[in-house]
């Protein structure tokens, strides 16, 4: 990897949603605090930035000055350009239709393609090429890394990530799994930026698909959870709007206590007082099986994110 922070470029491969949440939380950080270089230009500094969720300790010495956004069609470029209008003081060049460019450009790829979509996109004429000596970073539900590296240079180093939709408000749950050929160095980087969307945790690859059922899909899960309780709220004469806020601020909330260090048991014993109305609503979900029932749906979704790849 180049060591010079201000040519180190990090380009997108299918930036989609998840790619531009990804790359707004990146500039957001690094836009935050810029110094001057000898050139006169402005460049991130490592052990400054604000890190949010990450130990800035560990910091790569080098982070990204120079993003690329590939998209295959006009109007996803379009939307890309919009999204990024605000980070002026650090552009975003926009490819349409030409991955291999952005890819031989790159000192580090992002790889945010549909999962059955990767073996056509890095099979690509010249994209073995491009892609020598390069860290690729896929984000892809169910793809294992031993599938990418059939496809790719053995000097290609592949890690593993899975981040979830809430990326777009920089409070995502990131997994990250990265294989042992890959420097410590990288590895940090690559920790730093799923950091600037929200958490992240370094976990072995075998238990991506199990990350991928509770962090990729738990946000819908938990959606469905929140319409749930303000549809009681509603038919109790609560109105719409106010019910369905109370709700998810009542999750978001216990939510929180559980990150403090407070166990879900401790919180729901506390809450729950002798004769009282929670205890008498714990017991319809306990008659409802609503815990083996999520317990199921994060095993069912397991094992469907095994088969993605």
């Amino acid at each position: 990897m180049e060591k010079n922070p201000e040519s180190l470029t990090l380009t997108f491969l299918g930036c989609g949603t998840m790619g531009v949440a990804i790359l707004s939380g990146i500039l957001s950080s690094l836009t935050s605090l810029r110094l001057p270089s000898a050139s006169g230009t402005s460049t991130p500094t490592a052990a400054l930035l604000p890190t949010r969720f990450h130990d800035a300790s560990k910091n790569p010495t080098c982070l990204p000055s120079r993003f690329i956004a590939c998209v295959k069609r006009p109007e996803s470029a379009s939307r890309v350009r919009r999204a990024f209008e605000g980070f002026a003081s650090i552009p975003v060049e926009v490819y349409t239709g030409s991955n291999v460019e952005g890819v031989r450009r790159a000192d580090v790829v992002l790889l945010g393609c549909k999962p059955q979509m990767y073996a056509e996109i890095l099979g690509e004429e010249g994209m073995c090429e491009a892609l020598e000596g390069k860290l690729l970073v896929s984000i892809l539900a169910g793809v294992k890394i031993a599938a990418l590296k059939k496809v790719v240079p053995g000097s290609t180093r592949v890690v593993r990530a899975m981040p979830n939709t809430a990326s777009k408000i920089r409070e995502s749950m990131t997994v990250i799994s990265a294989a042992d050929d890959i420097p410590p160095e990288e590895k940090a980087l690559v920790s730093w930026i799923f950091s600037q969307i929200g958490r992240s945790l370094v976990l072995g690859e075998d238990h991506m698909d199990a990350c991928t059922a509770l962090c990729g899909s738990g946000p819908a899960f938990y959606a469905l959870i929140v319409e749930a309780m303000a549809d009681g709220g509603v038919m109790m004469g609560l109105p719409r709007a106010e019910a369905q806020m109370m709700a998810a601020q009542t999750m978001q909330g216990a939510g929180r206590m559980v990150l403090a260090g407070q166990h879900p048991a401790i919180i729901r014993e506390q809450v729950s007082t002798p004769a009282g109305c929670t205890i008498c609503g714990l017991l319809v979900l306990e008659d409802g099986k609503v815990r083996s029932t999520i317990a199921r749906t994060i095993q069912e979704a397991t094992n469907m994110a095994a088969g993605l790849g």
